[in-house]
């Protein structure tokens, strides 16, 4: 059975921890790559990142996309929206219906 984690800085993932998601909070970019390699590797399935972590490692991030398991979820954090995550679901509709729905 795949896990469910999530990455980012302290304050914006701390309540997923009451959900009883596993929490890994990150500071830099480096221990945010080796987080997701690490989690990419020990059966979890999914894998939030917030939006401020993945805009740190952008190539880490499209290589994880690009894969079946883990399924990498931008979220924002508590700072705010930087779109990367609706532009990205943006993108997969427009690929799979052929035009902008939303």
């Amino acid at each position: 059975m795949y896990k469910i984690g999530v990455i980012g800085d302290k304050d914006s993932i701390l309540a997923f921890k009451a959900l009883g998601v596993d929490v890994f909070p990150v500071v830099g970019a480096e221990e945010t790559r080796k987080t997701l390699d690490t989690l990419a590797r020990s059966k979890y399935g999914i894998v939030f990142v917030t939006e401020q972590a993945a805009q740190m490692i952008p190539e880490t991030i499209e290589r994880y996309i690009k894969e079946l398991v883990p399924a990498v979820i931008l979220i924002p954090s508590n700072q705010g929206s930087l779109n990367i995550g609706l532009d990205r679901i943006t993108k997969n509709v427009e690929k799979a219906v052929g035009s902008n729905i939303l």
